[in-house]
Formats: C-alpha cells, sequence, structure tokens
C-alpha cells in the first residue's frame, strides 16, 4: 500500500520561506515521478510542481517559477518543495502526489494522493 505523508506547512509572513517534506512508502520511489499540487479555499486543485525519478527533469507551474525548487531525495525517498518570497495567495493546502511521470502530474493523472498540509501566508 503506497502512502505519501507531508509535513512542512504552517504559518508564515509575506516574503518568508518553507520547506515541504513528503516521504513515500509502498513501492519503489525510484520508479515513479512525485510532484505538489495545491487547492486554496473555494478553488480547485491545482499543479504546482514536479520532479522526474531521476530528479533530473522538473516543471512548475508559471505562478511559482522562479520561488518554488522541488527536489528529491532517493536515500530517503522524500521529495521536497522549498518555497521562497511567499506571497498572500499561495495560502493553500498542499499534497504531495506520485505518477506515472512529470507529464502525467502535470496533466494532473496521478496515482496516489498524500493527506494535505497547510500552508498560510499572511500580508
Amino acid at each position: 500500500q503506497v502512502q505519501l505523508v507531508e509535513s512542512g506547512g504552517g504559518l508564515v509572513q509575506a516574503g518568508a520561506s518553507l520547506r515541504l517534506s513528503c516521504v513515500a512508502s509502498g513501492r519503489p520511489f525510484s520508479s515513479y515521478a512525485m510532484g505538489w499540487f495545491r487547492q486554496a479555499p473555494g478553488k480547485e486543485r491545482e499543479f504546482v510542481s514536479a520532479v522526474a525519478w531521476s530528479g533530473l527533469n522538473t516543471n512548475y507551474a508559471d505562478s511559482v517559477k522562479g520561488r518554488f525548487t522541488i527536489s528529491r531525495d532517493l536515500s530517503k525517498n522524500t521529495v521536497y518543495l522549498e518555497m521562497n518570497n511567499l506571497k498572500p495567495e499561495d495560502t493553500a493546502v498542499y499534497y504531495c502526489a506520485e505518477g506515472a511521470n512529470v507529464a502525467a502530474l502535470y496533466k494532473s493523472k496521478v496515482d496516489y494522493w498524500g493527506q494535505g498540509t497547510q500552508v498560510t501566508v499572511s500580508s
């Protein structure tokens, strides 16, 4: 059974940084792409970023390019989302996701979801 467990969310002021982590278990971590999505109140869940199993191919939503960085540590079965210069519009529940590849995740073709972690950015 695949499990994705996120951590690292919290309440910060605009301009601050946070790092989200997601630990995966249940199937070979190195065989799949990992990603992050977010859902703000009253809005649909949206793609944020994804990284290939190799860590060499990444993709970002336009709204976070230049501010967020995704990475993965195969030895720890963990994917990270480093979020810098946070803005109030980044406030959302952030979900870790696993899928076949980066392109699939970009199209929201997700095999497994985490339970989510809340990120709140105050102005």
